[in-house]
């Protein structure tokens, strides 16, 4: 991972002066940290426990476990799931994009179930209270979609606001990402809001946007997406972009004023040298700052989707990966 002291000299830079570092172009983006091991991932999740070990959650099987002691060697665990919940037939065989936290003394994690390029989707919830794997019960269905929907249910992603109240992003090309507020008690959606919010679209050309992420900082959320191609190996056009709000449900605008909703978004990370088509991110606070976790495709090793890490600047008011 970057060092300390490099962390401490962007901090020392002014924030207008530390916004123009935002790469304008795909040369200027940072290479992930060192990371070693199990590093073959893709939609990584991440969380750290309170014993200080590192467990990472990510697409495939019943969803891939890895785990750190010190953030840089993984090794590989066993899947979430030892059985597969029964419904997953309806829709796929293996889950997607997982998205892991901790609330009320309990690991959450929400993923997808769903089949390439097909919006005939759900997305399930699991719940445990030590994390590892094998220990996850699953509470079935949360969302879904189908062929007729104008959005798809995958790629979740669960934000607590400070008031108390949970919302839960989602969604992948089609019109775009959504969001719905969640019941804290069942991790469901809540029966006195069934709205369904647009947070970020691309109404004119490609409707490749998805796997959002959101977060609060000062006083501002930001919507993090990754943006274009996935899963194509050296040939993938997958990035990540960010907009803010002040208000959760929106509306979300990136640098330029432009709406997530109408093809917006900062970039945050591009391709770049022998890292091609990082996305599937998800943001992790640690003891050293905010984390950017992410797969790309190695240039160097076939497309092979390897798990990237990088920290994150906020103090020109828009993250800065370094």
């Amino acid at each position: 991972m970057p060092r300390a002291s490099r962390r401490t000299a962007l901090l020392a830079i002014p924030a207008a002066a530390l916004l123009a570092l935002i790469p304008s172009t795909a040369s200027a983006y940072p290479n992930p940290g060192t990371v070693t091991g199990a590093t073959v991932v893709h939609d990584p999740t991440m969380i750290r426990t309170s014993a200080g070990k590192y467990l990472l959650y990510a697409t495939g099987g019943g969803l891939a476990e890895r785990s750190s002691t010190d953030r840089t060697a993984f090794t590989a665990g066993r899947d979430a799931f030892t059985t597969k919940p029964s419904w997953w037939s309806s829709y796929a065989t293996e889950a997607w994009a997982p998205d892991i936290s901790y609330h009320g003394g309990k690991y959450l994690m929400y993923y997808a179930v769903s089949t390439f390029g097909s919006n005939k989707s759900a997305i399930g919830l699991a719940g445990s209270t030590t994390g590892e794997p094998g220990s996850w019960t699953d509470y079935g269905t949360v969302y879904t979609s189908t062929t007729s929907s104008d959005y798809n249910a995958i790629d979740p992603n669960l934000f607590v606001d400070g008031d108390g109240k949970w919302w839960l992003s989602f969604g992948s090309w089609w019109s775009g990402i959504k969001m719905i507020q969640i019941n804290p008690s069942t991790g469901k959606q809540i029966a006195t809001n069934t709205k369904r919010y647009s947070l970020a679209a691309r109404p004119t050309g490609t409707k490749a946007v998805e796997a959002p992420y959101v977060v609060k900082r000062g006083s501002h959320y930001y919507l993090f997406a990754s943006y274009d191609t996935c899963c194509a190996g050296t040939s993938s056009t997958y990035k990540v972009k960010v907009g803010r709000a002040t208000s959760v449900t929106g509306p979300y605008y990136d640098k330029n004023g432009v709406a997530m909703t109408n093809n917006g978004g900062t970039p945050v990370l591009e391709s770049h040298g022998r890292y091609i088509g990082p996305g599937g991110q998800s943001i992790m606070n640690d003891v050293d700052g905010d984390l950017i976790v992410y797969h790309y495709y190695d240039g160097q090793d076939n497309g092979t989707p390897k798990l990237g890490v990088n920290l994150l600047d906020w103090s020109s008011g828009w993250p800065v990966a370094y």
